[in-house]
């Protein structure tokens, strides 16, 4: 079984399999509503980062931030095209692990925004002071 495995690796499927998870990524930004408010504050804060010369444990947060929630809204998707795919008609099953992802969404969307507020709230107050 291991040989099997090495002898099935080379680089040209690794390099495939990012084709294929770019694809993925484009699907989401072009239909999911949520992904384009995700990207929309994403352009913000980077561009508070720059106005602000954040520092770079600052980045750090804010980029790992970004990472998490585009992320989740990624697998979000993924599971409620699963679902839509198992279920096609309404099931209660269905509508607890739609709400239960978009809930882990929100989550992170939400500690993202604390994150946020702890970086770039004292530098805007402390310009509007």
């Amino acid at each position: 079984m291991v040989n099997q495995i090495k002898n099935n690796f080379s680089f040209q499927k690794r390099l495939k399999s990012f084709v294929y998870a770019f694809k993925g990524i484009a699907f989401v930004f072009k239909t999911q509503h949520n992904a384009w408010i995700h990207l929309l504050a994403t352009l913000l804060v980077v561009g508070l980062g720059f106005i602000f010369s954040i520092h770079q444990n600052e980045w750090i947060a804010i980029i790992i931030c970004i990472g998490t929630v585009l992320a989740f809204e990624t697998m979000n998707t993924s599971i409620e095209l699963l679902c839509d795919a198992r279920f096609p008609d309404y099931d209660k099953r269905a509508e607890i692990i739609k709400d239960t992802a978009a809930g882990a969404v929100l989550l992170v969307a939400l500690a993202s925004v604390i994150v946020g507020l702890i970086i770039f709230l004292p530098k805007i107050i402390q310009v509007l002071s």
